[in-house]
Order: C-alpha cells, then sequence, then structure tokens
C-alpha cells in the first residue's frame, strides 16, 4: 500500500508541477499587470510601474521563462507564493480564503453526496416508478437552472419568510454579522444562519448531478450475474442489493466524488459572488480581472494540489471499494 501510495503520489507531484507551470505560462501570457497603471491621474511615472512589477515579479519586460523559474524558486527557497495587486502575500490570501471555502463548500458537498446517492440507489431500484419519474424530472430541472437563479429564490423565499415573521431570522449576504457581538453561542448561531442558503444551494445542484451519476451506476450493477449468485443463494432482493450491488456501484462514485470535492473549492465562484463570501471561487475571478499573475498562478497551484489530494483518496476508496483491486 505505502510503496503504490509514494509511486501515486510522485506522479500526481510532477503532474502539478507541469500543470501549474503552464497556468502561470498562460496567466503571464494574458493578464496584463501594468494596465492598473495607466490612466491615472497624474500619470504614474515608468520607473514607479518597472518598480512595482519587479517587486511582484511579473514585469513583461523580463522573458517569461525567467520568471516561472524565479516564482518557483521563491516558492521552494522562501516558501512564497510572491506578492498580490493588494501588496500582500498571495499564500497568506489563498490560506485564509481557503478556510473561507472550505467552510462554506464542506457540509454542502457532504450531503449533496449522500443525499445524491441514496436518491440514485432508490431511484434505479424503483426504476421507471414514480420516485424515479419525479426525482428524474426535479434533477434535470435543477441541472438546466443555473446556480445563481437558484440562490436568488432562496434568497427570495427566505425574504419573504423574514417579513411574514417580523424580523430577520434568515440571513444570507456574508459569512456573519459585522460588529455582532454576544458570546460563542451567539456567533455561532449567526454564523449558522449565514450558512443556510448557501448549503441549500450546494446541496440541491450536488445531489441533482449526484443522483444521475449513482443511478446509471446501479442500473448496471443490477443486472450483474453476483447479484443473481447472491439471490440463488438465498439473500434477499434488497440484502443483495445494499451488500453487493450499492457497495460496487459506489465504486465509480468514489472517484466522481473525489475530484468534485476538489474541484468545488474553485468552482463554487457563482455561490461564493452571489451571497458574498470571500473564498477561493471569488480570488480566482477577482486576480483575473485585476490581472493578477501571482494570485491566479497560487490559485492554479492550490487546485493542482487538490486534484493530487484527490486523486490519491480516489486510488484508495477505490481499493477499498473493490475487493478485486490489490494496491
Amino acid at each position: 500500500m505505502l510503496a503504490f501510495l509514494a509511486r501515486r503520489l510522485a506522479n500526481y507531484i510532477a503532474l502539478a508541477f507541469i500543470a501549474t507551470s503552464f497556468g502561470y505560462l498562460l496567466a503571464s501570457a494574458t493578464l496584463k499587470p501594468q494596465a492598473r497603471f495607466l490612466g491615472r491621474n497624474p500619470p504614474v511615472s515608468q520607473d514607479a510601474i518597472d518598480a512595482a512589477l519587479n517587486k511582484m515579479g511579473v514585469n513583461p519586460d523580463v522573458p517569461i521563462l525567467i520568471r516561472l523559474k524565479d516564482w518557483w524558486v521563491d516558492l521552494f527557497a522562501h516558501g512564497s507564493l510572491g506578492i498580490s495587486t493588494r501588496g500582500s502575500e498571495v499564500l497568506n490570501e489563498i490560506v485564509a480564503r481557503a478556510g473561507t471555502s472550505l467552510r462554506l463548500l464542506i457540509i454542502g458537498s457532504i450531503l449533496g453526496a449522500i443525499i445524491g446517492v441514496a436518491v440514485g440507489v432508490y431511484g434505479a431500484v424503483r426504476q421507471y416508478k414514480a420516485f424515479d419519474r419525479s426525482t428524474t424530472f426535479v434533477s434535470f430541472v435543477l441541472l438546466a437552472t443555473p446556480v445563481f437563479v437558484i440562490a436568488v429564490i432562496l434568497m427570495i423565499l427566505a425574504t419573504k419568510f423574514n417579513d411574514a415573521v417580523g424580523h430577520q431570522v434568515i440571513a444570507f449576504t456574508g459569512e456573519y454579522t459585522p460588529g455582532k457581538g454576544g458570546g460563542f453561542f451567539d456567533n455561532l448561531g449567526d454564523r449558522l444562519t449565514h450558512l443556510l442558503l448557501p448549503t441549500i444551494t450546494l446541496t440541491v445542484t450536488a445531489v441533482a448531478s449526484y443522483s444521475r451519476y449513482q443511478r446509471s451506476a446501479m442500473l448496471d450493477v443490477l443486472s450483474a450475474d453476483y447479484i443473481r449468485t447472491a439471490r440463488s443463494k438465498g439473500r434477499t432482493r434488497a440484502s443483495a442489493i445494499v451488500r453487493h450491488g450499492v457497495r460496487v456501484a459506489l465504486i465509480p462514485m468514489s472517484t466522481f466524488f473525489a475530484y468534485s470535492f476538489a474541484l468545488i473549492l474553485t468552482g463554487a465562484s457563482v455561490t461564493e459572488l452571489t451571497f458574498s463570501w470571500h473564498g477561493m471561487g471569488e480570488y480566482l475571478i477577482n486576480s483575473v480581472s485585476n490581472n493578477d499573475i501571482n494570485a491566479a498562478a497560487g490559485t492554479m497551484l492550490f487546485t493542482a494540489i487538490l486534484v493530487m489530494i484527490a486523486g490519491t483518496l480516489a486510488d484508495v476508496l477505490y481499493a477499498a471499494l473493490d475487493p478485486r483491486v490489490r494496491v
């Protein structure tokens, strides 16, 4: 097991290095950090612009490959991802925003996966029955609806609910109420109310996706020979499905969930922007809109590391679920 993990980890590290390098080259070739100094009144001198760009290590007059080398050297030698256009360390910003994204996404992602798997399994078992048809219809409606539309609808419903009860029960702007006093439990309750609508948004979209994937995998399993063999040995249909069918059907889902959870930290930008949560998704969009090469490259490295971890986790889960696999 350890040798397998070491080999896989070495491969993922190499892929993360290559992917991040290409990402840095792409960001450097397309983003124009000097644009933020242009058009100011009074105008900024060229010497001041060059000094600022050199401090960030993004001066376009320096060959792009040299800038890439310097970026990696700074990372390995000093643990630095460079300075952002805001003048702060990119690494510190990523650490802070990654924590925000985790607090926002982890509950919705796990709930979405659990409920989605359950809905998909039961829908496959009850194929073409009322439950299967209704969940299929609702899932396709949710998948076809933009995330921000779902979020706005939830906001409207929450506003109507708050008006009905006469005070704000559900808050949905930001991670917490600024300047709110009180003790630990008061602050915890405030954060939970702010977390409610984003979690529902992420959960319903995840359920729609996971249930379709799990239903398809489960339908392939239901007609397998080992299910019939288990039935012929005296197991009930429910026991054969749960003990043998669900376990095998979860194998592709484990890989799908691992990679989806890794990518959602940077992919949930619409949810973060809609509910004003300052996480990694918003950070990626801001880095591009602000022509921030270091921030964009740092986000790509962060995503590559998450994919690397997700790939290793998926391999371990695959081996744990499938007894035919020996790692």
